[in-house]
Parts: C-alpha cells; sequence; structure tokens
C-alpha cells in the first residue's frame, strides 16, 4: 500500500485538490487569475479558516470590506466570519494557493507531531 498520493494540476484556472489527493484534513486550491479579474463571488465559511499564500502577480482581497494590497510571497490568515474577495490587479495577474482547515484544530505541529525514526 502506497503512503503518498501524487497528482499534476497543469495550468488550470483554478483546482481543488481535495479529490486529486484524496485529502482528509485539509482542502487545498491552485487559483489563477487573469490582469483585471476577479473572483466573481463574496463568500465566508462556517467552520474553516483560510490561508492564502500569493505565489505570482498581485492583486488585493477585500476582507469585510477593507481593502488588503497582496504581492509575491505575502501570507494571509482568513477568518471563517469574514466576508472576502479576491482581485488581480490591472495589469498583472496574480496565482494563489488557498488552504482551507477546520478552526482550532490543529492539536500539534513540526516536532510536536514528528516521529524521528
Amino acid at each position: 500500500m502506497q503512503n503518498y498520493t501524487k497528482t499534476n494540476i497543469g495550468n488550470e484556472g483554478r483546482t481543488e485538490l481535495h479529490e486529486n489527493l484524496s485529502l482528509t484534513g485539509a482542502e487545498v486550491s491552485i487559483n489563477q487569475l487573469p490582469a483585471g479579474e476577479a473572483v466573481p463571488f463574496v463568500h465566508s465559511h462556517k467552520n474553516n479558516e483560510e490561508i492564502y499564500g500569493i505565489l505570482s502577480g498581485k492583486g488585493k482581497a477585500v476582507i469585510d470590506s477593507e481593502e488588503i494590497e497582496l504581492t509575491t510571497g505575502d501570507w494571509l490568515k482568513i477568518a471563517p466570519a469574514a466576508k472576502r474577495q479576491f482581485f488581480a490587479s490591472k495589469d498583472l495577474g496574480i496565482t494563489y494557493v488557498c488552504i482551507q482547515v477546520k478552526e482550532n484544530s490543529l492539536d500539534g505541529f513540526t516536532a510536536d507531531d514528528a516521529v524521528l525514526y
């Protein structure tokens, strides 16, 4: 039995990895917005916080009516109840990863959860 799953997402505009990788504890999506485009909806969550990492480009997030400028290398955590929407800049697209996990569910991390051999 394999203890891993591998996939290749190619160059899609949006890919959710929960099905591709059979994820059981998180949702991960890779998102690309061309210059001048936006996610076409505002949303929040019931239970899950989201962590966004900007892989390339620039744009902005509007979170609870506050505009936050985003550029390559930025990381952003958003609480479940916050209303959010993402926009690419007018002159440059944006590519980002979104990691969605249940708020307050982390019991341990890194060295606390590691088993050394």
